[in-house]
This record gives C-alpha cells, structure tokens and sequence, in this order.
C-alpha cells in the first residue's frame, strides 16, 4: 500500500502529461534503455552516463505543466554529468527541455532560468573537458533552443490574439445587427402603441377617470420602455463599455416608480426597505431592479388576484432582495418562460445566490442576497 501511495504521489506531482510528452520521453528513452541493458550484461561501460541520460529524460514529462522545475532539474543532471566525465556534452533531452523553458514561460523567469542555465552548462564543461570553449558552447546551446522556444510563443500568442480580436469583431457587428433589430421592430411598435394609447386618452369623455388613469399609465409606460430602449441601443451599438446592464439607467431608485406601476396595472403591491440604503454597484443596482421587475410580471401573468410585497435589506456585506406574493397560480397550460434563469444568471453574475418557489401558506418566493465585496 505504502509504494502504491507513493506512485500515485509521483503521477500527481507530473499533472498529467499529455500523450505527446509521454510518446516524447518514450522514444527518447529507448536507446538509454537498451544502453542500460547492454550495460548491466558487461556489454558496454556506459553504464552510469546512460542512466543519467534517462533520469534527465524522465523529468520532460513535466516540461509543459512545471518548465522551471523541468529545467532546473534536466540543468543539474547535465551538469553534474558533465563535470564528473559521465557524458561529454549535452543531450537531446537537454534541448528539448531548454526550448521548453522558452516556448511556456515569458518575462523576467526565462531571462532568470536562461542565464542559470548557461553559467552552470558552462562551469560543468569546463570542469569535465578543460580547454574546451565552454562558455560558447554553453551560449550557443542555450540560445538557439531558448531562442526558437521563445519565437514559438510568440507566434502563438499573435495567432491568438489575432483570432480572439476577430471573434471579438464578429460580437460587435451582431451587437450591432441586434440593436438594427430592435430599434426598427420593437421601438416602432412600442411608439405606435404610445401613440395610440394617447389618442385614445385624449377622446375619452371627462367622466371615465378610471379609464383616463389607466391609458395614462400605460402611456407612460410605454414612454419609459423607449427611454430604456435607446440607452440599450447605445451600448449595443458602442464598440467597448461597461456593458448593457450598467447603461440602462434602472436601480433601486427606482424601485417605489415601478411599484406603482405594478399597482396601476392591477397588481397591488408594497415596498419595505430594511438597513442604511448604501450605493451599490451598478451591476448590482440593475439586478435587484430587474429581479423585483421581472417577479412582479409573472405574479401578474401567473397568478389570480395576488397582492405582492417587496423587501430590500441592507447588510454591511450584503444586499438582498424578497419578492412575496399570495396568489394562486393559474395552470392554462402556458410553457414556463426564461424569467427565473434570467434572474439567476443575473445573481450569478453578481456572484450572490438566488431561491425562488412556492410558499408553504400559498403564494410563490422569490429571494436573492448578493454579497457586496464578490460585487
């Protein structure tokens, strides 16, 4: 049990390599392989340089997941190789591990690991073969393998880049076919509907007061269903920003507006807000807005005679947000809408926790807390 743990311990400690670095250090290690078994027959004296060449070999397998380690630990075999007379010069493992130190790590490390490497390759060639140009055999070996490490990232990271701007230039131009869209089919029947509404409004004989409320009502919802309209067709239409959430002018400012809107639409309803009212971050300012907006609708949709409560509570850390009501659903075999996952993506976003449902005594819940500091 004991070697099995300590295998597994060693296979975590490599991450995984991927099939390509195992097929690698296969293929590498089979002459060192054969060379230790002609070794151990009395075949050949090279026994301990092969073994060293197949440790060093061994430690590729982490070239991808840990460069630094890999190339600390392939420099030290090498050099202690090389200045004992176990090999003369450097390996192959020795150049893949250097072009491995270049292609996965950037920056002041590689500049660090590249100089390490160079002076101990150098000091170890000059203590195993004096009168050798170690110090340029050491630049060259380093360089050259560094060098094409290094370009490859490079290229690399320009491909993608490249590729990641496209995508992103795509997303702006259907961010502006959308915003088209919608300004040329939504916002056109929604100023029809205002106009409408309004010339009926103004026929209406003075005595339906009922009447005239009501139209004036939906005449003035219509009008702010434009207004946030077009600030969304601005950040639609904006190449970069803070996104549509944070542009659409709508909070808990507006909260006790949209509570008498709902009652004007037939849904009686309370605001109770708990705790010193802080400013909120707009992402979050605009969830709390849009969860009230959208739990308000379907109790209006769903639910027969219902009377809704909204609580707002302010916590040092958190904000949270309940939405009540005592209705009873109506089962018309309507399929259920994206309103409830809208609601928790948005919470989501905003790293906080969304629970919606019905309610033991009737009625259906929905609250949500978002932590201020995730914010």
């Amino acid at each position: 049990m004991r070697l099995a743990r300590t295998f597994m311990n060693i296979v975590r400690f490599f991450r995984r390599p991927t099939v390509s670095d195992r097929t690698l250090v296969i293929v590498l290690c089979l002459p060192g392989l054969i060379s230790v078994v002609t070794g151990v027959l009395g075949m050949t004296e090279m026994l301990p340089g092969n073994v060293t060449y197949l440790v060093g070999t061994l430690f590729l397998l982490m070239r991808r997941n840990r460069p630094l380690l890999t190339t600390g630990a392939v420099v030290a075999v090498d050099a202690v190789s090389m200045a004992t007379g176990l090999v003369t010069g450097s390996n192959v493992h020795s150049a893949v591990m250097l072009y491995s130190l270049g292609r996965y790590t950037a920056g002041r490390a590689t500049a660090i690991a590249s100089a390490a490497s160079f002076a101990l390759y150098a000091v170890a060639m000059e203590i195993g073969r004096p009168g050798v140009n170690s110090w340029l055999s050491a630049l060259f070996l380093v360089g050259v393998f560094v060098g094409a490490g290094q370009l490859v990232r490079l290229r690399t990271e320009l491909r993608e880049r490249t590729t990641r701007e496209a995508a992103d230039a795509a997303v702006r131009a259907e961010r502006r076919r959308i915003a088209r869209e919608l300004h040329d089919v939504v916002a056109h029947h929604i100023t029809v509907i205002n106009a409408l509404v309004g010339g009926a409004r103004a026929t209406l004989p003075p005595e339906q007061q009922v009447t005239r409320e009501a139209l004036e009502s939906a005449e003035q919802t219509a009008r702010q269903a434009m207004s946030e309209m077009r600030r969304l067709l601005d950040v639609l239409r904006a190449e970069g920003g803070e996104g549509a959430d944070a542009a659409t002018g709508v909070g808990t400012d507006r909260l006790p507006a949209l509570i008498k809107e709902a009652g004007s639409a037939g849904l009686p309803a309370a605001l109770t807000v708990t705790g010193e009212p802080v400013g909120l971050p707009a992402a979050v300012d605009h969830a709390v807005y849009r969860i009230v907006q959208e739990a308000l609708t379907n109790t209006r949709k769903h639910a027969v005679g219902a009377r809704a409560s909204v609580l707002l509570t302010y916590d040092p850390e958190a904000v949270e947000v309940e939405v009540l009501d005592d209705g009873v659903a109506k089962n018309d075999g309507t399929p259920p809408g994206f309103g409830l996952g809208g609601m928790a993506e948005r919470v989501a976003l905003c790293g906080g926790r969304l629970s919606t449902g019905p309610r033991p005594e009737g009625g259906f819940r929905v609250h949500a807390r978002i932590p201020l500091e995730s914010a």
